[in-house]
């Protein structure tokens, strides 16, 4: 049975940042350090915070699961999330950095200003961390269901739920940042002992390894996993995968919870280090799912990837008897029961069982949890920031307003946030959410990232371009989507599953044209001087 040793590892992490809460709390007392703490993270730890609050459980088991079931087309994943952070590296961190204060609605308004783009840009990230937060909770009750079958999916997410809002409203991002800090330490040193260990399988010996991946059999027949096309096949396949390197590469320049952490800092170049940082701690991360994947599919086989017991019995009993699977299945029929099918999702656990047993199973198991738990705190400390700074203090209150009002606001948000992803959650819990996480990703991409870049290298860019470029990309994105085979099925109007190709440049091209219609003088004034700061970080916070 994993489900005790997975609770038991699970509530030693939980105990270890509940005291890392404790001591962050009385360093959160203002919002400076709340939102930023203080800007005293170094570049280093920036960099593993980074990494914790970017790889997501979905990305250690997805990731791994895809690859298992496709393998070369699984890693373009990988390395869509890996590129990606050249363009935050090399386009928004520093400026981001010296520009911003709390969020990234700070950048636009720097020098776009008025209460409209504001008003856009905290909508735009509200809608991206609230999508975000519900696919990553949606998950805890997924992950429940597939590790820890007599666990209550309901209390796993309720109690996740509550726990993210202990580190939020309590600790802060002091508290948040160690979190993922932990937390990334955690998933890091996993995937490398289930890369080591598979390779071990095969003596060491790469050449023998990725022989036995050129030629894994399934019941469908024998598949070439280092050869592309098993996934993104045909022309569709071709523009699916283009739109989604798009929406994968540009999209992480844009998503809030990420750029947030450059407000951390003390300096730009504490920025570009701890993207540099993350770089390679994501690099190795996504280069360890590809061995654990291969892996999976060479070890456990396909066919038995995912396949779980009824009546709470040990998914390691299936890994290590998969010649039973059948007599299992056709027993299960008779009782009525619908048989599951293979599930990529349990890729990485089948993997651990069959390499190290119960033990090193419930340990994956509670690192994905724990992986969870990391992510949602700072989608919920972004989502606080984007209503409590932007919102309330800028737009309601016009700037008034003292630390204590400032801060019981924040929290405030931080809960009804929390307790709406909460209900959300639970409430579609067992529904097919995968497409939340693309759709996060296409609205950053989409909304975000165009106006970022014109802003920062356009002097006419104006107010009216930045509200036209936000809106175009947030609707395009969302309509897209909804209509995409993600959504729809066989009956889908709109044939990509990722809407990027078309939706990025929709956003380019409302942002052009709002421009175009009318000149703002005020904004471009504004050019030099946010040149000046961007590059320099000169009248920047410190």
């Amino acid at each position: 049975m994993t489900a005790q040793p997975s609770l038991v590892m699970f509530s030693i992490f939980v105990g270890i940042t509940l005291v890392v809460t404790g001591w962050a709390s009385g360093q959160s007392r203002t919002s400076r350090g709340f939102y930023t703490a203080d800007r005293r993270i170094g570049g280093l730890q920036n960099g593993w915070a980074i990494a914790g609050d970017y790889v997501s459980a979905a990305t250690f088991l997805g990731i791994t699961g895809l690859v298992a079931f496709y393998g070369f087309d699984g890693f373009m994943y990988s390395v869509g999330w890996l590129v990606a952070y050249l363009a935050v590296l090399f386009l928004v961190a520093e400026p981001l950095r010296n520009t911003g204060k709390y969020t990234l609605a700070d950048l636009m308004s720097f020098r776009l200003r008025g209460r409209g783009v504001r008003a856009i840009a905290a909508l735009s990230t509200l809608t991206i961390t609230l999508f975000y937060l519900i696919a990553q909770m949606v998950g805890v009750g997924a992950l429940v269901n597939l590790l820890l079958p007599r666990f209550p999916d309901v209390v796993a997410i309720t109690g996740v739920g509550v726990l993210m809002l202990v580190y939020v409203i309590f600790g802060g991002m002091l508290a948040t940042t160690w979190v993922q800090i932990i937390k990334a330490g955690l998933l890091l040193v996993t995937s490398l002992a289930l890369a080591v260990l598979a390779v071990r399988h095969f003596n060491f010996s790469l050449g023998t390894f990725f022989s036995a991946a050129s030629s894994v059999s399934s019941s469908a027949g024998t598949s070439n996993l280092l050869e592309p096309g098993l996934l993104f096949h045909g022309p569709i396949g071709a523009w699916n995968l283009i739109s989604l390197g798009l929406a994968l590469v540009l999209g992480t320049a844009g998503l809030p919870h990420i750029l947030m952490r450059f407000f951390t800092v003390p300096s730009a170049k504490a920025a570009r280090t701890s993207v540099a940082w993350a770089m390679v701690l994501v690099g190795v991360f996504y280069l360890a799912t590809s061995f654990m994947g291969l892996g999976a599919a060479t070890l456990v086989g396909k066919d038995h990837i995912g396949r779980r017991m009824y009546a709470g019995q040990a998914i390691a009993y299936i890994a290590r008897h998969p010649a039973q699977q059948t007599a299992l299945d056709e027993q299960l029929r008779k009782k009525g029961y619908i048989v599951p099918t293979p599930d990529s999702n349990l890729a990485a656990p089948l993997l651990a069982s069959q390499l190290g047993g119960s033990f090193l199973t419930a340990f994956v198991a509670a690192v994905a949890f724990a992986t969870i738990l990391a992510v949602v705190a700072g989608l919920t400390l972004t989502a606080s920031s984007a209503f409590a700074h932007d919102i309330w203090f800028s737009l309601i209150r016009g700037g008034r307003g003292d630390e204590t009002e400032h801060l019981f606001v924040a929290r405030a948000a931080a809960l009804t946030v929390g307790g709406l992803a909460i209900a959300l959650s639970i409430a579609l819990r067992g529904f097919n959410v995968a497409f939340l996480v693309g759709l996060a990703f296409a609205v950053a991409a989409s909304a975000n990232v165009p106006v970022i870049l014109l802003a920062l290298s356009w002097r006419r860019f104006s107010r009216l371009g930045a509200i036209a470029g936000m809106l175009a990309g947030l609707v395009s994105s969302l309509a897209l989507i909804a209509l995409s085979p993600v959504v729809m099925g066989d009956r889908a109007l709109f044939p990509l599953e990722n809407p990027g190709i078309i939706s990025i440049p929709a956003g380019l091209i409302g942002a052009v044209v709002g421009t175009l219609l009318a000149r703002d003088r005020e904004s471009e004034a504004m050019f030099d001087q946010l040149q000046v700061r961007a590059t320099t970080g000169l009248g920047a916070e410190v």
